[in-house]
Order: C-alpha cells, then sequence, then structure tokens
C-alpha cells in the first residue's frame, strides 16, 4: 500500500504523519552553516553546509522543493536566479526513483529495515546514510547550458575530479549508466539522480566515504545487478572516517566551484571551508 502525504508519497513503512507540511528548514539548519558568495563571474551561489549532520531525507526533500518554488517565482518575476548547493549526511534511508521497479528490493516491505520513499528523481532505488555525502546543487540550468545529459556528465565531472585529486583514485564513467564507478568498473562510488524541472534542476549525487556498505545487500543498488558499490574507505583502507569526510568535503566543494565555473576567487573559497 502507497500512502500519500500531502506532496509526498510514501510506502507503508512509514507514518504519514512523519512528513512534515510545513515551509521550515531543516531543524539542524542555522545561520552559522550558510554563506552567499557572489564569483568573479557575478554569479551568486548560496552554500548550505551541513556535511557533519544527520538531516532526516523528509526535511531535506521537502527544503529542496522549497527551494525549487522560490527559484521559480523568481523566474517568473525577471530576478536573479542564483544556484544553490547543499551537502550534508542522512539517516538511513532508501529511495526510490519515479518509476523505480519494487523488484529491486530485497526485502518485505511490512518489516523493511529502514524508511523507504519514492521521490520524483530520476533512477533506481539507492541507500543513503552516515558516511555518505550527499551533493544537492538547485542549480539554474539557465546560468549555465540547457542540456540535462551536460548537466548529469558535469556532475560525474566533479565526483571523478575529487576522487582523483583528493585521493588518488582513478574513477570514470561506464557507457549507457549514470554515476561514477573505480576505474575496474564493477565498484559504484557515486550515486546520481536528479529532477529537472522547468530548467530548475535538484536532488543530486550521493558519494560513499566511509559508508557502511551492508545495506545496499538489502537492494539491487540503481537496479544494476551485475556491479558492487563500493566507498573511499573500502578502496583506500584507512580507518580515520573525520578525515576522509573533511577531505572529501573541501574537494567537492572545490570541484563543483570549477566544474561549474562560479569564479569563487580564493578568499572565498577558504571562507567557506574555514567556516564551523
Amino acid at each position: 500500500m502507497v500512502l500519500q502525504a500531502g506532496a509526498f508519497s510514501c510506502f507503508s513503512s512509514i507514518p504519514s504523519g512523519r512528513i512534515s507540511s510545513s515551509n521550515r528548514q531543516p531543524s539542524s539548519l542555522t545561520t552559522s552553516n550558510f554563506i552567499s558568495i557572489r564569483g568573479r563571474n557575478g554569479r551568486t551561489c548560496e552554500f548550505h553546509d551541513l556535511h557533519k549532520e544527520l538531516v532526516p531525507y523528509a526535511e531535506a526533500w521537502k527544503w529542496q522543493k522549497d527551494i525549487v518554488a522560490e527559484k521559480k517565482a523568481l523566474i517568473e518575476t525577471n530576478q536573479d536566479c542564483p544556484d544553490t548547493l547543499i551537502v550534508l549526511q542522512h539517516h538511513p534511508v532508501y529511495t526510490l526513483g519515479m518509476g523505480s521497479s519494487l523488484e529491486h528490493l530485497n526485502f518485505d516491505m511490512d518489516d523493511a529495515p529502514f524508511d523507504v520513499y519514492r521521490t520524483e528523481r530520476g533512477g533506481e532505488v539507492t541507500y543513503h546514510g552516515p558516511g555518505q555525502l550527499v551533493m544537492y546543487p538547485i542549480v539554474n540550468l539557465r546560468n549555465h547550458k540547457m542540456d540535462i545529459h551536460w548537466y548529469l556528465r558535469a556532475l560525474e565531472e566533479v565526483i571523478i575530479r575529487v576522487l582523483s585529486s583528493a585521493f588518488s583514485i582513478e574513477a570514470s564513467r561506464v557507457d549507457g549508466l549514470t554515476g561514477v564507478w573505480f576505474v575496474s568498473g564493477d565498484q559504484k562510488l557515486a550515486a546520481i539522480g536528479v529532477k529537472v524541472s522547468r530548467w530548475i534542476a535538484y536532488h543530486g549525487v550521493a558519494l560513499n566515504v566511509t559508508t557502511d556498505l551492508a545495506p545496499f545487500e538489502s537492494i539491487v543498488p540503481c537496479g544494476i545487478k551485475d556491479r558492487r558499490v563500493g566507498s573511499i574507505k573500502s578502496l583506500l583502507g584507512l580507518d580515520d572516517d573525520t578525515q576522509l569526510i573533511e577531505t572529501a568535503y573541501k574537494s567537492l566543494i572545490k570541484e563543483f566551484s570549477e566544474v561549474f565555473d562560479l569564479g569563487i576567487d580564493q578568499i572565498a573559497y577558504s571562507s567557506i571551508l574555514d567556516k564551523d
């Protein structure tokens, strides 16, 4: 049975009352983790840094949709519509894309190990949890290139650069699939799923840094049966989770800024990374 909760659609494993219909931002959001930067190119990008915190999936999802609505209103009134970048971690949760098949769940929905949400993003089922950095760019593609395929490849490029520059991990794309894999092609390190509405893109990228990989065994990740899921920690064999998360976060901001040509100078970039 599928329950409806306002704008959300969720499976019966989640009581509908768990999903807030208010317009509040995640409770963990404070002014100390928000910074608005105007780059050398004159464009503004708003950064919300929650990379050390576990944010409930429903709150982050609602937050994204509120921001998308605000951006659409700005466009309708011919106002400047900046990009937004949110980086956070989630409590354990499974999410499915709009057309995702329940056949890719290896458990009974009446006894699901974690909350399960069906969302409007593309792609199949995936897992989010502690140790996984989730990057939600809410991007006005009018500021960049109005091409969804270009956008997906750009997100992949960010992750490929992060893995190479910060961890010396050689990663690549796989023809016909979306995401980023260890160069051997048998371990997926980052999943990507987006929704584009009136050229505003949201949802985004999940990079496995120190993630517990066991929950992936309860699903067919991204609907791909013949490939495994990996993490930066599992590949490097390192135990310092905090350092791995910090290194990955700093590199994500840097590479995202460069790939999307935000024109952020070094002073502004440093102010983002130094913000507690």
